[in-house]
């Protein structure tokens, strides 16, 4: 058997000094986690961002920097995942939109409020990811290239 990582992405979007962040579901309880979840086949982590942030929060939001790049293995040893996490603007909001399975509602956060509960963080990449972010990490986009438009755009 090969062993593979759980390629993921995850939307870092903050508004008047808050974060965006999703209540949901899990195997351990309800836990707090940022818009995130798998990278589906064919599709660039951009897209995958952009998408997550829409399905678990209705907010449209667009990525702007690449925060950072994180490896975590789950304390069961089971799985490890690689984290593409992105600051993300937030665009506009489909207050009726319905989430995805597991999503139990979209709040916004302060860090004091998200260090208050860490408890409740889905993985310790949560609170990891927004103190890269007020540290002021942004990588340019291009710095992860997704070959298959880089190819087509040449054509």
């Amino acid at each position: 058997m090969i062993w593979k990582p759980n390629v993921t992405v995850a939307a870092l979007v903050e508004r008047e000094g808050r974060f965006l962040l999703v209540e949901e579901e899990t195997d351990d309880g309800v836990r707090l986690n940022q818009p995130a979840g798998h990278l589906d086949q064919g599709e660039s982590l951009l897209n995958a961002c952009a998408r997550e942030a829409l399905e678990e929060t209705a907010w449209h939001v667009m990525p702007e920097a690449l925060v950072g790049i994180y490896q975590w293995t789950r304390p069961a040893g089971d799985i490890t995942y690689l984290r593409f996490a992105y600051a993300a603007r937030p665009l506009a909001h489909e207050p009726d939109r319905k989430f995805d399975t597991g999503i139990l509602r979209a709040v916004w956060l302060t860090p004091e409020e998200l260090r208050a509960c860490s408890e409740q963080h889905r993985s310790p990449l949560v609170m990891l990811c927004v103190e890269d972010y007020l540290a002021g990490k942004r990588f340019a986009l291009d710095l992860v290239h997704h070959a298959d438009e880089a190819v087509s755009d040449k054509r």
